[in-house]
């Protein structure tokens, strides 16, 4: 067998197409979280679904921790992510059933559909149902995208091609604060182009699960082996793939034995990946990113910025965020996902820190921040962005895109992405009220899970670089000081 990264590869300008056009579903997720936040900042919004927030942010002396805390306003960004903790199982059946990419396409086809409805919405109830709809296209995007980029990817590139799928995230989330910063100047309906305008990215989507290609792996899987090795031959373009191939056959024949992938995660086996791959998507919902991502403005708000600056902030933020992750694709093949992941967590604790020391020593329940303290507190949130944009943030989802056992990758791919959005969910709906119950101390309590995240990434999250993705158990887990006590022949 080849050795790990020398499987003959070229990159073609068709599979370059393929990798951007897939990671379009990045795109897409990234400019709904940055647009929640932008948009139950505007007045406008406020005044038509929420006017009770409305009227207490008016009140000059109302707590500046407290003026945002509304379930209902919470649960405007917090719905989607429930939804798409279920639809995530749905969309593990339709990748093993019908395969990656039909199931990029329902995912854009739901996604268009939201945000329609989210432009035009009159009742709350409708823009609840909006992202509900919303919420579907988004675990049928995240469960089948990243499977997408690590199959098609050549091992020596997989990291940085999964990547893609995080920085178009990146990319979103600025094109929303950016769209936030403008249609808050259009009164009285810039909600609604901010909300409508999802829509693009799911049209690009939409296009691009019509031009990719089904990545072999799932052709062998459904028993299309002739297709599988036509397809593998376009995608590294060349004809000198047998290893890579019998490779993928072999992974998929000891997949076919596997009748109830879901019950055969739960086998010692697969408890590391399992393991992993779930608390990645924990932690990495635990650094406090979403919270700061879903609500900056509101954030910045907070802490005393007038309502353009909060959202030129957001946007300062969204652009150290798209940066940074270039440096994870940079990096991530040539020192690795663990050095990564442990560098990262010095530097956000360190800005968790300092941050809550700013604002525990000068920020008060009323009143605002002066110049200096508040630039300091915008340099070390970009601080701490930068950092989990080079690691937690792409590793999360690259991880575990790469180490599931073809037998039960979809499946566990599915839990991995509705833990994902279970703990955003839940992020999602207490931030305004944690923020409001234990005021600048909310960055302590994260301080706090990035010391518990770097210890697990020390002791239990090994090395994958160069791997082969059907090749991962070998190399990877039985070698393993903790893990391959659970590994049997």
């Amino acid at each position: 067998m080849a050795e790990a990264g020398y499987y003959e590869a070229n990159i073609t300008f068709y599979v370059v197409i393929c990798w951007m056009l897939a990671a379009c579903g990045g795109l897409m997720f990234g400019y709904d979280i940055g647009i929640s936040g932008g948009v139950t900042a505007m007045d406008d919004f406020l005044i038509k679904f929420f006017p009770k927030v409305y009227e207490r942010k008016l009140h000059a002396k109302e707590d500046n921790y407290c003026k945002f805390n509304d379930q209902f306003l919470q649960l405007f960004t917090s719905s989607l992510y429930l939804a798409a903790l279920f639809a995530s199982f749905l969309a593990s059946k339709s990748c093993t059933t019908l395969g990656r990419k039909p199931t990029i396409l329902i995912a854009s086809i739901f996604f268009i559909v939201g945000s329609l409805l989210s432009a035009v919405a009159a009742k709350l109830w409708m823009l609840i149902l909006a992202r509900i709809l919303l919420g579907v296209g988004v675990g049928f995007g995240n469960e089948a995208v990243p499977l997408f980029l690590s199959e098609i990817a050549p091992p020596k590139h997989r990291g940085a091609v999964n990547i893609l799928f995080q920085l178009l995230i990146t990319v979103g989330i600025l094109a929303a604060n950016f769209v936030n910063y403008v249609t808050s100047r259009v009164h009285p309906y810039g909600w609604r182009l901010a909300l409508g305008l999802a829509g693009a990215p799911a049209v690009l989507l939409l296009i691009g699960s019509l031009v990719i290609m089904e990545t072999p792996t799932s052709l062998v899987e459904r028993g299309k082996d002739e297709c599988g090795r036509k397809a593998l031959e376009k995608i590294r373009g060349t004809r000198n793939i047998d290893e890579e191939f019998e490779q993928i056959k072999l992974a998929n024949e000891q997949a076919s034995r596997v009748k109830q992938p879901f019950r055969k995660l739960f086998q010692a086996s697969s408890m590391p990946p399992l393991v992993i791959g779930v608390m990645l998507q924990v932690f990495q919902q635990f650094t406090g990113i979403n919270a700061i991502m879903f609500y900056a403005p509101v954030l910045f708000q907070t802490l005393g910025f007038k309502n353009d600056a909060s959202l030129l902030s957001a946007v300062i933020t969204g652009l150290v965020n798209v940066f940074s992750t270039f440096v994870s694709i940079v990096m991530v093949d040539r020192v690795g996902r663990r050095k990564l992941l442990l560098q990262a967590c010095v530097q956000m604790f360190i800005s968790h820190m300092i941050i809550a020391g700013i604002l525990v020593a000068m920020l008060k329940p009323v009143g605002s921040l002066d110049k200096g303290p508040a630039l300091c507190v915008v340099i070390f949130v970009c601080l701490f962005v930068m950092a989990f944009a080079w690691s937690w943030g792409p590793l999360g989802w690259l991880i575990p895109s790469e180490t599931f056992p073809v037998e039960i990758r979809t499946a566990g791919f599915a839990f991995a992405v509705s833990t994902n959005m279970l703990f955003t969910f839940i992020i999602a709906q207490v931030f305004l009220t944690m923020l409001c119950e234990m005021h600048a101390y909310i960055f302590v309590f994260f301080a706090a899970w990035v010391v518990v995240m770097g210890l697990f990434a020390v002791f239990l999250v090994p090395e994958t670089k160069n791997v082969p993705i059907d090749a991962m158990v070998d190399r990877v887990w039985k070698q393993h000081p903790v893990w391959k006590k659970f590994m049997t022949d």
